[in-house]
């Protein structure tokens, strides 16, 4: 901002927006200032902040809160915190004391993190960071050798905590158990039939959920992602092949890094997709199943103004985008159905809008998926195939069609790693066409954690089932027992999570929680109490058979309106369905 009179010409410090990685601080080069018929001639220092070390943190709010005062603000001041190195699309995992590791990464980006030939990789010449570090810091950041045995193909490395502590990471087609503390390395069996799926082959890739039934043992889903021959993925510059005509893989594979009862880890070949997909995107829903959105059958992530085979942008078919063929139609894919009969898209509905590179995802508290994003071009991109995309649209998963939502109350504010159990009251109103004692035995209490989302993927989402019994009371309600979170915080991390109340697969709408201390810092565990036995209500009382008055047949739903944005309703298919916002 420039104040000024006929005397003179003061520069007031006001940020302005980022640009090209960079936070600009000032950006106002010898400028002419015509003040009151008088020119002054000014010349102003270009200041930047350097994205690619940044650290930002935000102070969340709720409604009550003014959200023009700082305590509502962004922290965002790299003199006083930035990361080490500069990361450009890095791996991030949350750990049990509340710090976060940061991993590998470009320093400036590019197509994929190599040169060719690849006689560095390492540092790639400077362009590859192959160390980690850890928020808040824990000492300089330190070389991690896979990043250098998975050279190329290993930004946005998928990583999952385990229980043990240990930390699964995949990139290109290796996997480990990384021991963090000691940077020791464990490895695991390279992923099957040659298919990538970390940037940019972007497979779906998530741990399905966490529940006393598996005695809360991880297992990670890797879905699509691409098995192009590494010599097609080429540099820095682009690809040395024309992705676009290239199909994304339809394979996938299930990973249980740390088993029960002494077995090695194996892949195990899992249900194919129904299609092929590039940048597709897994979202846990509250019910145990898993939605995957967005992306495309044919090509990677990316942009590119050409290929080694088609070297001019002119030529490009799809402007600069490195996929084609938008895959419309959500899937979900269901973890606890037979082998054979995992994925389905039965009811769904399809988009308008294709949702290439630079899509995401995320859940919601009223357990609907707010989608966003799509811009597989360098900048701000109207009239081409796949444009500049700020369209948001929600997608309302099946479980919306019932009508009516569980109405629960007694949930607490905050969770602990073991200790005494707390009630959750069901209301007769939550459950229809069935007893009590039927709706409370199919009653479960779920903690979702979405993650960092971004470029397709969640790091760090996790969906835990705590462990409950059951009191039915004579009026159809019931009190459900409920464990707190097992006394092992690998197993889900401290901080904010959403719980949700899912009786006979219809959620409730979700309640913000705190897990542990809400403060970084080693999380005190308690032994886990005894739940109560289970109680049911005699017949004729409320085990007899309840309605709430709600039609099994399709609802409508009403979207509310969203300060300042335009909406656009559009009902479509007879189960899920999306509405544009």
């Amino acid at each position: 901002m420039i104040r000024g009179d006929s005397t003179g010409v003061q520069l007031v410090n006001s940020p302005l927006p980022s640009w090209q990685g960079h936070e600009v601080e000032v950006i106002l080069v010898d400028l002419l200032i015509d003040l009151e018929g008088d020119v002054y001639p000014l010349t102003v220092d270009i200041v930047f902040y350097d994205g690619r070390k940044s650290i930002r943190i935000l102070n969340p709010c709720t409604s009550a809160d003014d959200f023009s005062s700082p305590e509502c603000q962004w922290f965002d001041n790299p003199a006083v915190l930035s990361m080490q190195k500069q990361r450009w699309y890095a791996g991030a995992e949350a750990l049990a004391d509340g710090t976060v590791v940061l991993m590998g990464g470009f320093t400036s980006g590019g197509y994929i993190n190599r040169f060719v030939p690849n006689i560095d990789p390492t540092y790639e010449n400077g362009s590859a960071e192959p160390t980690y570090e850890f928020y808040p810091s824990r000492g300089n950041a330190t070389i991690m050798q896979f990043m250098v045995t998975t050279s190329g193909l290993n930004s946005y490395a998928h990583t999952f905590l385990m229980p043990s502590g240990k930390m699964l990471v995949q990139a290109n087609l290796s996997t480990i158990l990384w021991d963090y503390d000691q940077n020791a390395e464990t490895p695991l069996p390279n992923m099957p039939n040659g298919v990538a799926r970390v940037y940019p082959a972007s497979g779906a890739v998530a741990m399905l959920p966490l529940t006393p039934a598996n005695n809360f043992t991880p297992t990670v889903l890797f879905c699509g992602g691409s098995d192009m021959p590494s010599d097609y993925y080429g540099d820095y510059t682009w690809p040395y092949y024309n992705t676009w005509t290239y199909p994304a893989s339809k394979d996938c594979q299930r990973l249980t890094p740390e088993p029960q009862g002494g077995a090695l880890p194996q892949y195990e070949q899992d249900d194919d997709m129904l299609e092929g997909r590039t940048m597709g995107q897994f979202i846990t829903l509250p019910d145990g199943t898993m939605l995957v959105i967005n992306g495309g059958m044919n090509g990677t992530a990316g942009f590119s103004n050409g290929t080694l085979h088609t070297t001019t942008l002119a030529q490009m078919p799809f402007y600069q985008s490195l996929a084609s063929a938008p895959v419309s139609t959500p899937a979900i894919y269901n973890p606890n159905a037979p082998k054979g009969s995992r994925w389905s898209n039965a009811g769904l509905s399809s988009s308008s809008i294709p949702r290439m590179y630079h899509s995401s995802a995320m859940l919601l508290p009223d357990a609907s998926v707010l989608i966003a994003g799509s811009n597989p071009n360098t900048d701000v991109t109207l009239d081409v195939p796949f444009p500049t995309t700020y369209t948001a649209e929600v997608f309302y998963p099946p479980y919306f069609a019932a009508g009516f939502r569980p109405q629960v109350s007694g949930i607490p504010k905050t969770l602990s790693y073991g200790g005494s159990y707390f009630n959750i009251t069901v209301t007769a109103t939550s459950y229809a066409n069935t007893s009590a004692n039927n709706a409370a035995a199919n009653t479960t209490v779920i903690l979702s954690r979405g993650g960092f989302t971004t470029h397709a993927m969640n790091m760090g989402q996790r969906h835990l089932q705590l462990d409950n019994t059951y009191t039915v009371n004579k009026d159809g309600s019931y009190v459900l027992h409920v464990a707190q979170v097992p006394p092992n915080a690998n197993l889900l991390t401290p901080g904010p999570a959403l719980m949700f109340v899912v009786v006979n697969g219809i959620p409730s709408n979700g309640t913000m929680v705190i897990v542990g201390t809400g403060q970084i810092g080693t999380q005190p565990t308690s032994t886990a109490s005894e739940l109560p036995p289970v109680v049911t209500s005699a017949p004729g009382g409320s085990g007899s058979s309840h309605s709430n008055g709600a039609s099994d047949s399709k609802t409508s739903i009403v979207a509310g309106a969203i300060m300042g944005a335009a909406i656009i309703i559009g009902v479509l298919g007879d189960l899920g369905h999306l509405v544009f916002i």
